[in-house]
């Protein structure tokens, strides 16, 4: 199902809220403290070009921290992180601290899976993700790509990153109440590391949260393919949402256009 529409006075005074960026772009605010998850905030990234509406500038104001899962450009873009300021308070899978702060970030904490950061009242668990560890370039560094649970003491959300379907999500502790999980991918294909809308539920059958909300999708293409595809970009959370229905009963899903905003 689609979201209730929330509009932006709404949202501004919902005391916790998710917003859904774009790809794979999500503000969440919990318990007070503001988080972003892999922004990326530019029209243009390599050979990709956005598709829909920029992010609205007060979206971006003072983050608490920024959790990055892993370290593919469309998921650590420096731009946008200069973007947010140079200070903010960046967490980041462990092998990407040295080289982010060879490129002057101040802030930057180191996570391996099973490790905790403290943000304000917000704890941040580091979890396993299936994915490739590398980044595009000669000198790009390689770090394990991760997922992350924020427990505010009343709610959890897990946020996937990007990974493969394993078994041990069924073992997430504590267990998440709301899991950002993504169901495509940047184009018209799929490549390994990735879920596509029926693995997503999949997914969602093993995590079991009482929400679920589909990102990675309708954001981007690759230059000379919007034609084509654009229209197709909303296919791929329907399918998730149809999956899910019959997989994980249960679990309620949540389709947020980018710039949307829900309350968890």
């Amino acid at each position: 199902m689609v979201a209730p529409s929330v509009t932006a006075r709404d949202a501004d005074s919902a005391a916790d809220r998710i917003v859904f960026l774009g790809h794979s772009s999500v503000l969440l605010e919990l318990g007070g403290v503001r988080v972003l998850t892999d922004p990326l905030l530019r029209g243009r990234v390599l050979h990709l070009r956005r598709q829909v509406p920029p992010v609205a500038e007060r979206m971006l104001a003072q983050p608490d921290a920024v959790l990055i899962s892993h370290v593919h450009h469309d998921h650590l873009d420096l731009a946008s992180l200069r973007l947010l300021g140079r200070d903010t308070p960046l967490i980041v899978p462990a092998g990407a601290g040295a080289w982010l702060r060879g490129r002057g970030f101040a802030s930057v904490t180191e996570l391996s899976v099973g490790e905790d950061a403290k943000v304000h009242a917000l704890t941040v668990s580091a979890v396993q993700a299936r994915h490739d560890a590398h980044r595009l370039g000669v000198r790009g560094p390689r770090a394990e790509p991760l997922g992350y649970l924020m427990s505010s003491g009343r709610v959890v959300v897990y946020f996937a990153g990007d990974t493969e379907l394993f078994a041990e999500m069924a073992d997430f502790s504590p267990a998440p109440d709301v899991a950002l999980l993504p169901v495509a991918g940047w184009g018209p294909t799929l490549g390994p590391g990735h879920m596509d809308p029926l693995q997503a539920a999949q997914a969602a059958a093993v995590i079991r949260p009482r929400l679920a909300i589909p990102v990675h999708w309708g954001t981007l293409l690759p230059i000379g393919l919007a034609r084509g595809y654009r229209e197709r970009l909303g296919d791929p959370p329907r399918e998730f949402a149809e999956h899910a229905a019959q997989l994980a009963p249960d679990t309620e899903v949540r389709i947020l256009l980018p710039g949307q905003a829900t309350e968890p």
